[in-house]
Protein backbone atom coordinates (compact mmCIF):
# COMPACT_ATOMS: atom_id res chain seq x y z
CA UNK A 1 0.00 0.00 0.00
CA UNK A 2 1.44 3.36 -1.06
CA UNK A 3 1.24 5.93 1.74
CA UNK A 4 2.03 9.60 1.13
CA UNK A 5 2.09 12.74 3.22
CA UNK A 6 0.93 15.79 1.27
CA UNK A 7 1.71 19.14 2.91
CA UNK A 8 0.13 22.43 1.87
CA UNK A 9 2.12 25.16 3.64
CA UNK A 10 0.84 28.74 3.53
CA UNK A 11 2.01 31.74 5.62
CA UNK A 12 -0.88 31.46 8.10
CA UNK A 13 -2.12 27.89 7.64
CA UNK A 14 -0.56 24.45 7.26
CA UNK A 15 -2.52 21.41 6.12
CA UNK A 16 -1.17 17.87 6.16
CA UNK A 17 -3.01 14.98 4.50
CA UNK A 18 -2.14 11.29 4.84
CA UNK A 19 -3.04 9.36 1.69
CA UNK A 20 -3.34 5.59 1.32
CA UNK A 21 -3.29 4.51 -2.33
CA UNK A 22 -4.31 8.03 -3.32
CA UNK A 23 -7.25 8.24 -0.88
CA UNK A 24 -7.13 10.72 2.01
CA UNK A 25 -7.51 8.97 5.38
CA UNK A 26 -6.37 11.67 7.82
CA UNK A 27 -5.99 15.43 7.70
CA UNK A 28 -4.28 17.78 10.17
CA UNK A 29 -4.77 21.56 10.07
CA UNK A 30 -2.98 24.28 12.01
CA UNK A 31 -3.56 28.00 11.72
CA UNK A 32 -1.40 30.79 13.03
CA UNK A 33 -4.17 32.21 15.20
CA UNK A 34 -5.64 28.85 16.22
CA UNK A 35 -2.61 26.58 16.42
CA UNK A 36 -3.18 23.55 18.58
CA UNK A 37 -1.55 24.06 21.97
CA UNK A 38 -1.59 20.36 22.87
CA UNK A 39 1.92 19.42 23.99
CA UNK A 40 2.93 22.98 24.89
CA UNK A 41 4.28 23.61 28.39
CA UNK A 42 3.27 26.73 30.35
CA UNK A 43 4.03 28.28 33.67
CA UNK A 44 0.50 28.90 34.89
CA UNK A 45 -1.23 30.31 37.94
CA UNK A 46 -3.99 28.54 39.85
CA UNK A 47 -7.15 30.64 39.56
CA UNK A 48 -9.64 28.61 41.53
CA UNK A 49 -9.66 25.34 43.46
CA UNK A 50 -12.84 23.24 43.29
CA UNK A 51 -12.96 20.78 46.22
CA UNK A 52 -16.35 19.42 45.18
CA UNK A 53 -14.96 18.34 41.80
CA UNK A 54 -11.43 17.60 43.03
CA UNK A 55 -10.12 19.85 40.28
CA UNK A 56 -8.86 23.38 39.66
CA UNK A 57 -8.77 26.12 37.03
CA UNK A 58 -5.34 27.28 35.90
CA UNK A 59 -4.61 30.49 33.99
CA UNK A 60 -2.11 29.79 31.21
CA UNK A 61 -2.65 33.02 29.30
CA UNK A 62 -5.75 32.27 27.21
CA UNK A 63 -9.34 33.53 27.33
CA UNK A 64 -10.54 30.21 28.77
CA UNK A 65 -8.83 28.90 31.88
CA UNK A 66 -7.31 25.44 31.73
CA UNK A 67 -8.76 22.58 33.79
CA UNK A 68 -6.71 20.16 35.91
CA UNK A 69 -7.91 17.10 37.85
CA UNK A 70 -6.42 15.99 41.17
CA UNK A 71 -5.06 12.85 39.48
CA UNK A 72 -3.03 15.03 37.11
CA UNK A 73 -1.37 17.02 39.90
CA UNK A 74 2.15 16.20 40.95
CA UNK A 75 2.73 16.34 44.70
CA UNK A 76 5.89 18.42 44.72
CA UNK A 77 6.56 17.60 48.38
CA UNK A 78 6.77 13.86 47.85
CA UNK A 79 7.49 14.17 44.11
CA UNK A 80 5.02 11.52 43.07
CA UNK A 81 2.06 11.35 40.77
CA UNK A 82 -1.28 10.16 42.07
CA UNK A 83 -1.81 7.82 39.17
CA UNK A 84 -1.28 4.18 38.36
CA UNK A 85 0.48 3.53 35.06
CA UNK A 86 -0.15 0.45 32.96
CA UNK A 87 2.84 -1.62 31.90
CA UNK A 88 1.94 -1.62 28.21
CA UNK A 89 1.64 1.81 26.65
CA UNK A 90 1.77 3.35 23.24
CA UNK A 91 2.13 6.80 21.72
CA UNK A 92 0.05 7.84 18.75
CA UNK A 93 0.88 10.00 15.74
CA UNK A 94 0.26 13.20 17.66
CA UNK A 95 2.67 12.22 20.44
CA UNK A 96 -0.16 11.53 22.89
CA UNK A 97 0.32 8.75 25.42
CA UNK A 98 -2.33 6.03 25.54
CA UNK A 99 -2.67 3.43 28.26
CA UNK A 100 -3.75 -0.09 27.45
CA UNK A 101 -6.93 0.56 29.42
CA UNK A 102 -8.36 3.92 28.43
CA UNK A 103 -9.94 5.90 31.23
CA UNK A 104 -13.63 6.18 30.38
CA UNK A 105 -14.05 9.69 31.77
CA UNK A 106 -11.29 12.10 31.01
CA UNK A 107 -7.78 10.70 30.85
CA UNK A 108 -5.53 8.43 28.89
CA UNK A 109 -4.01 7.03 32.08
CA UNK A 110 -5.85 4.57 34.27
CA UNK A 111 -6.38 6.52 37.45
CA UNK A 112 -5.81 5.30 40.97
CA UNK A 113 -6.52 8.30 43.20
CA UNK A 114 -4.98 8.33 46.63
CA UNK A 115 -7.90 8.89 49.02
CA UNK A 116 -5.89 10.74 51.69
CA UNK A 117 -4.80 13.39 49.17
CA UNK A 118 -7.27 16.03 47.99
CA UNK A 119 -6.94 18.90 45.56
CA UNK A 120 -6.76 21.39 48.48
CA UNK A 121 -3.62 19.63 49.78
CA UNK A 122 -1.88 20.00 46.41
CA UNK A 123 -2.94 23.40 45.04
CA UNK A 124 -3.78 26.83 46.40
CA UNK A 125 -5.16 29.87 44.61
CA UNK A 126 -2.39 32.06 43.22
CA UNK A 127 0.15 29.23 43.18
CA UNK A 128 2.44 29.05 40.13
CA UNK A 129 2.77 25.61 38.55
CA UNK A 130 4.37 24.10 35.46
CA UNK A 131 1.75 22.37 33.30
CA UNK A 132 1.52 20.70 29.91
CA UNK A 133 -1.58 20.86 27.73
CA UNK A 134 -2.99 17.34 27.41
CA UNK A 135 -6.02 18.45 25.35
CA UNK A 136 -6.59 21.68 23.48
CA UNK A 137 -9.85 23.53 24.06
CA UNK A 138 -12.74 21.83 22.24
CA UNK A 139 -16.04 23.66 21.81
CA UNK A 140 -16.99 25.35 25.08
CA UNK A 141 -14.46 23.35 27.10
CA UNK A 142 -11.15 24.94 27.98
CA UNK A 143 -7.84 23.10 27.60
CA UNK A 144 -7.04 20.26 29.96
CA UNK A 145 -3.59 20.33 31.54
CA UNK A 146 -1.39 18.09 33.64
CA UNK A 147 1.72 18.59 35.76
CA UNK A 148 2.96 15.23 34.50
CA UNK A 149 5.19 16.38 31.63
CA UNK A 150 5.98 14.14 28.65
CA UNK A 151 8.34 14.92 25.77
CA UNK A 152 8.06 12.77 22.64
CA UNK A 153 11.00 11.87 20.45
CA UNK A 154 11.09 9.52 17.51
CA UNK A 155 11.83 6.40 19.53
CA UNK A 156 11.22 7.46 23.13
CA UNK A 157 8.85 9.49 25.24
CA UNK A 158 10.47 11.09 28.29
CA UNK A 159 8.39 11.36 31.48
CA UNK A 160 10.62 13.25 33.94
CA UNK A 161 8.11 13.23 36.81
CA UNK A 162 7.71 9.44 37.20
CA UNK A 163 9.97 6.40 37.45
CA UNK A 164 8.29 4.19 34.85
CA UNK A 165 9.38 2.20 31.81
CA UNK A 166 6.80 1.34 29.17
CA UNK A 167 6.82 -0.26 25.74
CA UNK A 168 4.35 0.26 22.92
CA UNK A 169 1.84 -2.59 22.85
CA UNK A 170 2.34 -2.70 19.08
CA UNK A 171 5.75 -4.24 19.74
CA UNK A 172 4.43 -7.74 20.35
CA UNK A 173 7.62 -9.85 20.32
CA UNK A 174 8.43 -10.69 23.96
CA UNK A 175 12.17 -11.07 23.31
CA UNK A 176 12.30 -7.60 21.73
CA UNK A 177 10.33 -6.11 24.62
CA UNK A 178 12.74 -7.66 27.12
CA UNK A 179 15.76 -6.47 25.11
CA UNK A 180 14.50 -2.89 24.98
CA UNK A 181 13.74 -2.77 28.70
CA UNK A 182 17.15 -4.17 29.66
CA UNK A 183 18.85 -1.81 27.21
CA UNK A 184 17.17 1.20 28.77
CA UNK A 185 17.92 0.14 32.34
CA UNK A 186 21.60 -0.31 31.45
CA UNK A 187 22.04 3.22 30.10
CA UNK A 188 19.57 5.20 32.24
CA UNK A 189 21.41 7.57 34.57
CA UNK A 190 18.40 9.01 36.39
CA UNK A 191 14.99 8.01 37.68
CA UNK A 192 13.12 9.55 34.75
CA UNK A 193 10.41 7.51 33.10
CA UNK A 194 10.60 6.46 29.45
CA UNK A 195 8.25 4.83 26.96
CA UNK A 196 9.49 3.05 23.84
CA UNK A 197 7.49 4.01 20.78
CA UNK A 198 6.63 1.54 18.00
CA UNK A 199 9.49 2.87 15.85
CA UNK A 200 12.00 1.70 18.49
CA UNK A 201 11.66 -1.94 17.46
CA UNK A 202 15.11 -3.26 16.50
CA UNK A 203 16.90 -0.01 17.41
CA UNK A 204 20.48 -0.12 18.72
CA UNK A 205 21.84 1.22 22.01
CA UNK A 206 23.78 4.14 20.50
CA UNK A 207 20.69 5.57 18.78
CA UNK A 208 18.61 5.23 21.95
CA UNK A 209 21.34 6.91 24.03
CA UNK A 210 21.51 9.87 21.63
CA UNK A 211 17.76 10.43 21.78
CA UNK A 212 17.69 9.97 25.55
CA UNK A 213 20.39 12.66 25.94
CA UNK A 214 18.51 14.96 23.56
CA UNK A 215 15.25 14.63 25.52
CA UNK A 216 17.03 15.02 28.87
CA UNK A 217 18.75 18.21 27.67
CA UNK A 218 15.41 19.54 26.40
CA UNK A 219 13.88 18.94 29.83
CA UNK A 220 16.84 20.69 31.53
CA UNK A 221 16.29 23.72 29.26
CA UNK A 222 12.58 23.74 30.13
CA UNK A 223 13.31 23.69 33.87
CA UNK A 224 15.89 26.42 33.52
CA UNK A 225 13.49 28.68 31.59
CA UNK A 226 10.61 27.98 34.02
CA UNK A 227 12.73 29.27 36.91
CA UNK A 228 13.42 32.54 35.06
CA UNK A 229 9.85 33.46 34.06
CA UNK A 230 6.70 34.31 35.99
CA UNK A 231 3.21 33.03 35.30
CA UNK A 232 1.64 33.15 32.80
CA UNK A 233 4.27 32.23 30.21
CA UNK A 234 4.95 29.75 27.43
CA UNK A 235 7.96 27.68 28.45
CA UNK A 236 8.10 25.10 25.66
CA UNK A 237 6.36 24.97 22.27
CA UNK A 238 5.71 21.60 20.72
CA UNK A 239 6.62 20.83 17.11
CA UNK A 240 4.46 22.23 14.31
CA UNK A 241 2.05 19.90 12.52
CA UNK A 242 4.52 19.45 9.64
CA UNK A 243 7.40 18.33 11.85
CA UNK A 244 5.12 16.12 13.96
CA UNK A 245 4.01 14.42 10.75
CA UNK A 246 7.64 13.94 9.69
CA UNK A 247 8.66 12.57 13.08
CA UNK A 248 5.65 10.32 13.70
CA UNK A 249 4.29 9.34 10.29
CA UNK A 250 7.16 9.48 7.83
CA UNK A 251 9.19 6.25 7.75
CA UNK A 252 6.57 4.59 9.95
CA UNK A 253 3.19 5.32 8.36
CA UNK A 254 4.16 6.96 5.06
CA UNK A 255 6.58 6.19 2.24
CA UNK A 256 7.19 9.75 1.08
CA UNK A 257 6.38 13.39 1.77
CA UNK A 258 5.40 15.98 -0.84
CA UNK A 259 5.40 19.65 0.18
CA UNK A 260 4.61 22.80 -1.81
CA UNK A 261 6.77 25.32 0.07
CA UNK A 262 10.46 25.59 -0.75
CA UNK A 263 11.21 27.13 2.65
CA UNK A 264 9.40 24.36 4.53
CA UNK A 265 10.98 21.77 2.22
CA UNK A 266 14.44 22.96 3.28
CA UNK A 267 13.36 23.07 6.94
CA UNK A 268 12.17 19.46 6.71
CA UNK A 269 15.46 18.39 5.13
CA UNK A 270 17.39 20.08 7.95
CA UNK A 271 15.08 18.50 10.53
CA UNK A 272 15.72 15.04 9.07
CA UNK A 273 19.48 15.56 8.99
CA UNK A 274 19.49 16.72 12.61
CA UNK A 275 17.14 14.17 14.20
CA UNK A 276 16.94 11.27 11.74
CA UNK A 277 20.27 11.24 9.85
CA UNK A 278 20.37 7.45 9.58
CA UNK A 279 17.08 7.17 7.70
CA UNK A 280 16.82 7.86 3.98
CA UNK A 281 13.37 9.18 3.26
CA UNK A 282 11.69 10.47 0.13
CA UNK A 283 10.90 14.18 0.42
CA UNK A 284 9.74 15.98 -2.73
CA UNK A 285 9.13 19.64 -3.49
CA UNK A 286 5.89 20.15 -5.41
CA UNK A 287 6.26 22.87 -8.05
CA UNK A 288 3.08 22.49 -10.09
CA UNK A 289 0.92 25.48 -11.00
CA UNK A 290 -2.20 23.88 -9.57
CA UNK A 291 -2.78 23.87 -5.80
CA UNK A 292 -1.20 20.74 -4.30
CA UNK A 293 -4.47 19.70 -2.61
CA UNK A 294 -6.31 20.07 -5.94
CA UNK A 295 -3.59 18.14 -7.77
CA UNK A 296 -4.07 15.21 -5.38
CA UNK A 297 -7.91 15.56 -5.37
CA UNK A 298 -7.84 16.27 -1.62
CA UNK A 299 -9.85 19.51 -1.61
CA UNK A 300 -13.05 17.82 -2.78
CA UNK A 301 -12.62 14.97 -0.26
CA UNK A 302 -12.27 17.44 2.60
CA UNK A 303 -15.41 19.28 1.44
CA UNK A 304 -17.35 15.99 1.37
CA UNK A 305 -16.15 15.20 4.88
CA UNK A 306 -18.05 18.26 6.15
CA UNK A 307 -21.43 17.04 4.89
CA UNK A 308 -23.94 15.28 7.16
CA UNK A 309 -25.06 12.77 4.53
CA UNK A 310 -22.55 10.32 3.04
CA UNK A 311 -23.74 8.12 0.17
CA UNK A 312 -22.72 4.47 -0.06
CA UNK A 313 -21.90 2.81 -3.40
CA UNK A 314 -24.97 0.59 -3.22
CA UNK A 315 -27.33 3.56 -2.93
CA UNK A 316 -27.68 3.51 0.84
CA UNK A 317 -26.33 6.31 3.00
CA UNK A 318 -25.25 7.29 6.50
CA UNK A 319 -26.13 10.47 8.40
CA UNK A 320 -23.57 11.91 10.83
CA UNK A 321 -25.00 14.28 13.46
CA UNK A 322 -22.78 16.07 15.97
CA UNK A 323 -23.87 17.28 19.41
CA UNK A 324 -21.87 18.78 22.25
CA UNK A 325 -21.41 15.46 24.07
CA UNK A 326 -21.75 12.75 21.43
CA UNK A 327 -21.89 11.85 17.75
CA UNK A 328 -24.89 9.99 16.30
CA UNK A 329 -24.48 7.99 13.08
CA UNK A 330 -27.60 6.63 11.36
CA UNK A 331 -27.52 3.95 8.62
CA UNK A 332 -30.23 3.90 5.94
CA UNK A 333 -30.90 1.73 2.86
CA UNK A 334 -31.79 4.81 0.78
CA UNK A 335 -32.18 3.90 -2.91
CA UNK A 336 -30.80 0.39 -2.43
CA UNK A 337 -33.52 -2.29 -2.78
CA UNK A 338 -31.29 -5.35 -3.15
CA UNK A 339 -31.38 -8.31 -5.52
CA UNK A 340 -32.44 -11.09 -3.17
CA UNK A 341 -34.32 -11.03 0.14
CA UNK A 342 -34.80 -8.17 2.59
CA UNK A 343 -32.43 -9.60 5.22
CA UNK A 344 -29.57 -9.78 2.70
CA UNK A 345 -30.28 -6.21 1.61
CA UNK A 346 -30.01 -5.00 5.21
CA UNK A 347 -26.83 -7.02 5.84
CA UNK A 348 -25.11 -5.68 2.72
CA UNK A 349 -26.05 -2.09 3.59
CA UNK A 350 -24.79 -2.46 7.18
CA UNK A 351 -21.51 -4.06 6.05
CA UNK A 352 -20.93 -1.33 3.49
CA UNK A 353 -21.77 1.26 6.16
CA UNK A 354 -19.21 -0.24 8.57
CA UNK A 355 -16.36 0.43 6.15
CA UNK A 356 -17.53 3.99 5.46
CA UNK A 357 -18.16 4.77 9.14
CA UNK A 358 -14.65 3.65 10.16
CA UNK A 359 -13.22 5.76 7.32
CA UNK A 360 -15.28 8.85 8.20
CA UNK A 361 -14.47 8.61 11.92
CA UNK A 362 -10.75 8.64 11.16
CA UNK A 363 -10.92 11.30 8.43
CA UNK A 364 -13.16 13.66 10.42
CA UNK A 365 -11.25 12.92 13.65
CA UNK A 366 -14.52 12.23 15.45
CA UNK A 367 -13.99 11.66 19.17
CA UNK A 368 -15.84 11.20 22.44
CA UNK A 369 -19.00 9.10 22.62
CA UNK A 370 -20.23 7.72 19.29
CA UNK A 371 -23.63 6.01 18.84
CA UNK A 372 -24.18 4.06 15.61
CA UNK A 373 -27.73 3.07 14.64
CA UNK A 374 -27.45 0.15 12.23
CA UNK A 375 -30.51 -1.12 10.36
CA UNK A 376 -32.21 -3.79 12.51
CA UNK A 377 -31.05 -7.33 11.74
CA UNK A 378 -33.02 -10.43 12.73
CA UNK A 379 -30.34 -13.10 12.29
CA UNK A 380 -27.68 -13.46 14.99
CA UNK A 381 -25.15 -14.52 12.36
CA UNK A 382 -25.68 -11.22 10.55
CA UNK A 383 -25.22 -9.25 13.77
CA UNK A 384 -21.99 -11.10 14.54
CA UNK A 385 -20.68 -10.48 11.04
CA UNK A 386 -21.34 -6.73 11.27
CA UNK A 387 -19.67 -6.46 14.70
CA UNK A 388 -16.68 -8.52 13.57
CA UNK A 389 -16.26 -6.26 10.54
CA UNK A 390 -16.63 -3.17 12.76
CA UNK A 391 -13.90 -4.26 15.17
CA UNK A 392 -11.58 -5.16 12.30
CA UNK A 393 -12.16 -1.82 10.54
CA UNK A 394 -11.41 0.22 13.69
CA UNK A 395 -8.10 -1.59 14.30
CA UNK A 396 -6.54 0.58 11.59
CA UNK A 397 -7.28 3.65 13.72
CA UNK A 398 -4.31 4.79 15.82
CA UNK A 399 -6.56 6.57 18.33
CA UNK A 400 -7.72 4.59 21.34
CA UNK A 401 -11.21 3.16 20.77
CA UNK A 402 -13.57 1.03 22.83
CA UNK A 403 -16.49 -0.69 21.07
CA UNK A 404 -19.35 -2.23 23.05
CA UNK A 405 -21.51 -5.12 21.79
CA UNK A 406 -24.57 -4.51 19.62
CA UNK A 407 -27.65 -3.75 21.74
CA UNK A 408 -31.14 -5.21 21.26
CA UNK A 409 -32.14 -1.96 19.56
CA UNK A 410 -29.41 -2.36 16.95
CA UNK A 411 -27.17 0.35 18.44
CA UNK A 412 -23.40 0.24 18.75
CA UNK A 413 -21.86 2.39 21.47
CA UNK A 414 -18.20 3.28 21.23
CA UNK A 415 -15.70 5.82 22.50
CA UNK A 416 -12.71 7.30 20.72
CA UNK A 417 -9.97 9.34 22.35
CA UNK A 418 -10.35 13.03 21.60
CA UNK A 419 -7.34 15.35 21.93
CA UNK A 420 -8.02 18.01 19.29
CA UNK A 421 -10.91 19.52 17.39
CA UNK A 422 -12.59 17.40 14.77
CA UNK A 423 -12.59 18.52 11.15
CA UNK A 424 -16.04 20.10 11.38
CA UNK A 425 -15.14 22.25 14.40
CA UNK A 426 -11.81 23.21 12.81
CA UNK A 427 -13.22 24.41 9.49
CA UNK A 428 -16.80 25.44 10.33
CA UNK A 429 -18.76 27.64 12.71
CA UNK A 430 -22.47 27.70 13.65
CA UNK A 431 -24.77 29.01 10.94
CA UNK A 432 -25.52 32.69 11.55
CA UNK A 433 -28.97 32.08 10.08
CA UNK A 434 -30.13 29.25 12.33
CA UNK A 435 -27.60 29.70 15.18
CA UNK A 436 -26.58 26.09 14.96
CA UNK A 437 -30.09 24.64 15.13
CA UNK A 438 -29.80 23.15 11.66
CA UNK A 439 -33.38 24.12 10.79
CA UNK A 440 -35.35 27.22 9.84
CA UNK A 441 -39.08 27.85 10.13
CA UNK A 442 -40.82 26.96 6.88
CA UNK A 443 -42.22 29.78 4.77
CA UNK A 444 -45.77 28.64 5.54
CA UNK A 445 -45.07 28.65 9.29
CA UNK A 446 -43.70 32.19 9.08
CA UNK A 447 -46.81 33.37 7.18
CA UNK A 448 -49.10 31.89 9.84
CA UNK A 449 -46.95 33.47 12.57
CA UNK A 450 -47.38 36.88 10.90
CA UNK A 451 -51.13 36.22 10.73
CA UNK A 452 -51.30 35.52 14.47
CA UNK A 453 -49.25 38.61 15.33
CA UNK A 454 -51.49 40.81 13.16
CA UNK A 455 -54.56 39.46 14.94
CA UNK A 456 -52.91 40.05 18.33
CA UNK A 457 -51.84 43.62 17.54
CA UNK A 458 -54.90 44.74 15.63
CA UNK A 459 -56.72 46.01 18.73
CA UNK A 460 -53.82 48.24 19.78
CA UNK A 461 -53.11 49.83 16.41
CA UNK A 462 -54.83 53.18 15.88
CA UNK A 463 -53.93 53.63 12.24
CA UNK A 464 -56.15 52.73 9.31
CA UNK A 465 -53.54 50.62 7.53
CA UNK A 466 -51.05 47.81 8.29
CA UNK A 467 -47.59 47.65 6.75
CA UNK A 468 -45.62 44.41 7.05
CA UNK A 469 -41.95 44.24 6.01
CA UNK A 470 -40.68 40.71 5.32
CA UNK A 471 -38.01 38.71 3.49
CA UNK A 472 -38.68 38.61 -0.31
CA UNK A 473 -39.51 34.88 -0.25
CA UNK A 474 -42.15 35.45 2.43
CA UNK A 475 -43.53 38.43 0.52
CA UNK A 476 -43.91 36.20 -2.54
CA UNK A 477 -45.83 33.63 -0.46
CA UNK A 478 -48.14 36.26 1.06
CA UNK A 479 -48.90 37.60 -2.42
CA UNK A 480 -49.33 34.06 -3.79
CA UNK A 481 -50.20 30.76 -2.09
CA UNK A 482 -50.87 32.32 1.32
CA UNK A 483 -52.71 35.45 0.13
CA UNK A 484 -55.93 34.10 1.67
CA UNK A 485 -54.44 34.89 5.11
CA UNK A 486 -54.06 38.57 4.23
CA UNK A 487 -57.46 38.69 2.50
CA UNK A 488 -59.25 37.30 5.58
CA UNK A 489 -57.54 39.84 7.86
CA UNK A 490 -58.39 42.76 5.59
CA UNK A 491 -62.01 41.63 5.58
CA UNK A 492 -62.04 41.08 9.38
CA UNK A 493 -60.52 44.44 10.33
CA UNK A 494 -61.65 46.50 7.30
CA UNK A 495 -58.08 47.74 6.91
CA UNK A 496 -55.70 47.29 3.99
CA UNK A 497 -52.47 45.36 4.63
CA UNK A 498 -49.41 46.26 2.57
CA UNK A 499 -46.60 43.68 2.20
CA UNK A 500 -43.11 45.03 1.44
CA UNK A 501 -40.07 42.82 0.65
CA UNK A 502 -36.78 43.67 2.39
CA UNK A 503 -33.81 41.85 0.76
CA UNK A 504 -31.51 42.29 3.78
CA UNK A 505 -33.95 40.64 6.22
CA UNK A 506 -33.34 37.19 7.71
CA UNK A 507 -35.99 34.84 6.28
CA UNK A 508 -37.66 34.57 9.71
CA UNK A 509 -37.51 38.33 10.37
CA UNK A 510 -40.51 40.63 9.89
CA UNK A 511 -41.86 43.90 11.31
CA UNK A 512 -45.44 45.19 11.56
CA UNK A 513 -46.16 48.93 11.38
CA UNK A 514 -49.29 51.06 11.62
CA UNK A 515 -49.86 54.05 9.39
CA UNK A 516 -52.52 56.67 8.59
CA UNK A 517 -53.63 57.05 5.00
CA UNK A 518 -55.75 60.12 4.15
Amino acid sequence: MLKELVVNSAPHETRVALLENGTIVEVFIEREDETSIAGNIYKGRVQRVLPGMQAAFVDIGFDMAAFIYVDDVLDTASHKMYQKFEQDTEVDAEGDIHATEMDKTHGSWKESPTPECSIEDLLTEGQEILVQVAKSSIGTKGPRVTTHISLAGRYLVLMPTVDHIGISKRIEDEEERTRLKELLLSIRENKFGYIFRTQAQGIDQETIKKEMDFLNNTWADIMDKSRKVSATALVYKDLTVTFRAVRDLLANEADKLVIDSKEEYENVQNFLQRLMPDVKLSVELYQGRESIFDAYNIEADVARALKKKVWLKSGGYIIIEQTEALIAIDVNTGRYVGNHNFDETILKTNLEAVKEIAYQIRLRNIGGIIIIDFIDMKKESHKEKVMSRMNAAMKKDKSQTNILPLTELGLVQMTRKRTRKNLNRTLCEPCFYCNGNGHLLSGKSICHKIYRDLVSEAGDIMGNRFTVKVHPEIAQLLHGREKHLIASLEKQFSKPIAIYPEPHYHIEEYHIFESLVK
